[in-house]
Formats: structure tokens, C-alpha cells, sequence
């Protein structure tokens, strides 16, 4: 599909699970001749300015990538508040930015509240680039409702939901915060199909699922299986939850010194290496590593069932041992069990026999193979970027 340029503009958070997803299909855009710019915090500005994009720098008071996990607090109220209060903060500055410059069309990241409030007071469409699984048909009832019911009680609760009504109230915006927060008008979700629970109950006129936009990732850099490796297991519990020093060292006691195997250890800015102990020489210990390059040869994955990289495992047909850490990674962990590709292993429950255990089990399972041979499958006909940007185009106002 073809389209006069246009200018769109992306919104997101700075955190690289809600970055990375969409990048490809900013760059695809930039190709196909829009103006594309991009509202990110500095920390992410050179990345988006490597599609083509223009950043559009903004000062957020949400945890940057490189802050302790810790800073996200314990409770629900505690992981929800900050995203109220960095979009009530951010909105001046984007409303600033944006004088004279408004786009013809709005992308944002899920939790990007202040895109859909722009979106509303310059009157244009707005689309959901969504990272991670969406509402379905009863997702109320049976997730939200009683995942919200004792926090609504509490005199926190009920300022918080005050607060973000008032303030969609001052911009125009009569929806419940609910509503506003968990139900666009237009959606593409940047996952499989096969990753979504409940898929057969997703509003298909709300929501596209164009599954992985993940690009060659060249710049990422590349990664080579060691000579004499016969299997190859990737650790990663992606960027943010990456404090587990002993969950490190249950992988180096079940891996370290297996004959045949090497492992590639991923143990993120939080964690000292000193802390793991003696490393095998079998061990490759990495603060970050191009994560599509490796599990593009690896044998198995141990994961904390992240949007992307559960994502990237299937795209790669590689078995998946998911140990989640927090948010949707568990209910991603389940699906990936459901669908016969992986073994979800609680974080109290890794150990070093369990996790060697479920590994060796996968790998050497012909049926496991055949489920993610046909899942990959599934995936290449959801069309990626170029439907993405295909969609896009067709939601431009004449």
C-alpha cells in the first residue's frame, strides 16, 4: 500500500520492552517516505534516531532502564501510580513540543497515556502499537476485577482513580480511567497470535495481531557458537528484573562443566560477577548480549517469559524454560506450557537440578521440535512490519 507522506507521530516510555517492539516498524515508515517523530526520553533518543525518526525529547519521573528493579515498588498501586504521574507531568512538555507541529496520525505505546489525550485534543486517529497481550471479551471480569478488588477499597485506591479521572476530565476525556488505560479504538498487537490467551475472544475490529516486527537487528551486533559446543543454552531474564545473583549461580551449577554444552549467562548492570562465584570455562558470563543473534543458534532458553523475548524463542524455535519475574510473565509462562513449548518453572522452584532437569527434557523432545517448527510457521504469515506499516497507512486521514 501506498500513502501520501504524512506526518505521525510515535509516543512511548523509556524502557526497552516498550522500545524495542516497534522500532522496525518506525524505520519501515521513515522508508516509505513519512515524517515520523518520536517522543522518548533522552535515554532512548539515539536508538530512535537510527530509524530515521526525530526524537522528541522529554523529561519522565518513571524508573529509567538502568534503576534497580526495587524502584517499581511491591503493589499494584506502587506499579501503576508512576505511569499516572509521569503522563500528568509529561503532557505540558508534549503539548510544548508538539505548538504548531501536530501530526496527522498517533502511534503510542501502551502505556503511554498522554498520546491518547493529544490524540484527542488535536482531534486526529490514534493506534496502539501493544508490546503484550490484550483484553479480551471477559478480561474484566476475570483478570481486572479481582486483581483491582481489595486496592479499590483503600482510600490510595480510590484518590488514584480520582486523580486520573479529574485529570482526563480537564482534557476533554469522559471515559473511566479503566477504560482509558485498557480499551484503544485501534490496536496492533506486536505479538503472535499464539502468545495471546484467550485469542479467540480479542475484538479483531479493535485488534491486529501482526505478530514479531523484529528486523535483522545487525546493529545489535553478532555472536558465534564456540567450537566443540554440541548445544548451546541461552540465560536471560531481559533488563529490568535482572538483580538474582543466586538464580545465576543454580545455572552455573546445573550448566557449568557439562560436557557438550555451553551456556551464554546474561546477567544484566545489577548483579557484580564476583558474586557468581567460579565460572567454568563453558560459562559465558555477559552484562548484555544481542539476544536475537544468539538464540538464533541455540539449542534452549531459560527466560523470564518477557513479551520479546518469549517472542524471539518462538521466532527461533528454540524450547523455552520461562522463570517469571513480574507483570504479564507469568501469564506468558503459561501459554508458552500451554502450547507445548516450554516448561514454566517457578522462581522459588529453580534450582539447579529442576532447571537442568526441564532443559535437557525439552531439547531431547521430538514433539516439542514439531510445536515450535509450526508455531514459527504461523508467525511468517501474520505479515510483521510491512502489515504494520500497511495498517497504519490505511488508518491516515484522506
Amino acid at each position: 500500500m501506498t500513502s501520501t507522506p504524512a506526518h505521525i507521530a510515535m509516543f512511548s516510555i523509556a524502557a526497552h520492552g516498550h522500545v524495542n517492539p516497534n522500532l522496525e516498524v518506525i524505520r519501515e515508515l521513515v522508508t516509505r517516505g513519512h515524517r515520523v517523530t518520536y517522543a522518548i526520553p533522552p535515554v532512548f533518543a539515539e536508538k530512535v534516531a537510527e530509524t530515521g525518526a526525530e526524537p522528541v525529547r522529554y523529561t519522565s519521573t518513571l524508573p529509567s532502564p538502568d534503576d534497580d528493579p526495587t524502584a517499581w515498588g511491591t503493589t499494584l498501586l506502587d506499579n501503576v501510580e508512576p505511569f499516572l504521574n509521569d503522563a500528568i507531568q509529561a503532557l505540558p512538555q508534549l503539548i510544548e513540543a508538539y505548538q504548531g507541529d501536530e501530526p496527522d496520525l498517533v502511534l503510542h505505546d501502551t502505556a503511554s497515556y498522554p498520546a491518547r489525550v493529544l490524540a484527542h485534543r488535536w482531534g486526529v486517529p490514534a493506534i496502539s502499537l501493544a508490546p503484550h497481550l490484550v483484553a479480551w471479551k471477559g478480561y474484566e471480569e476475570e483478570v481486572a476485577e479481582p486483581l483491582w478488588a481489595e486496592p479499590r477499597k483503600t482510600a490510595r485506591g480510590q484518590a488514584y482513580y480520582a486523580r486520573f479521572a479529574a485529570w482526563l476530565a480537564e482534557n476533554g476525556i469522559t471515559e473511566h480511567p479503566d477504560r482509558f488505560a485498557g480499551y484503544p479504538a485501534r490496536s496492533l498487537v506486536l505479538i503472535p497470535r499464539a502468545l495471546q490467551p484467550n485469542a479467540d475472544r480479542v475484538d479483531d475490529k479493535v485488534y491486529t495481531f501482526v505478530g514479531a516486527c523484529q528486523g535483522d537487528r545487525a546493529a545489535q551486533g553478532d555472536w558465534q557458537r564456540p567450537a566443540g559446543a554440541d548445544k548451546v543454552l541461552l540465560v536471560s531474564l531481559g533488563s529490568s528484573f535482572t538483580k538474582q545473583p543466586a538464580f545465576y549461580r543454580a545455572c552455573i551449577e546445573a550448566f557449568g562443566g557439562l560436557p557438550g554444552w555451553h551456556m551464554v549467562l546474561q546477567i544484566g548492570r545489577h548483579v557484580d560477577p564476583a558474586e557468581l562465584g567460579p565460572v567454568p570455562d563453558n560459562v559465558e558470563v555477559r552484562d548484555w548480549v544481542p539476544q536475537l543473534a544468539v538464540l538464533k543458534q541455540a539449542d534452549a532458553f531459560i527466560t523470564h517469559a518477557g513479551a520479546g523475548g518469549s517472542q524471539e524463542g518462538l521466532a527461533t524455535a528454540t524450547p523455552m524454560v520461562a522463570v517469571p519475574q513480574a507483570a504479564d510473565q507469568f501469564g506468558n509462562a503459561d501459554v508458552l506450557q500451554s502450547l507445548g513449548v516450554a516448561r514454566h518453572v517457578r522462581s522459588e522452584e529453580a534450582t539447579a537440578g529442576t532447571l537442568r532437569e526441564a532443559v535437557l527434557a525439552l531439547v531431547d523432545d521430538p514433539e516439542v521440535a514439531r510445536r515450535l517448527k509450526e508455531i514459527q510457521a504461523q508467525m511468517e504469515q501474520e505479515g510483521g512490519t510491512r502489515r504494520a506499516a500497511d495498517l497504519i497507512e490505511a488508518e491516515l486521514p484522506a
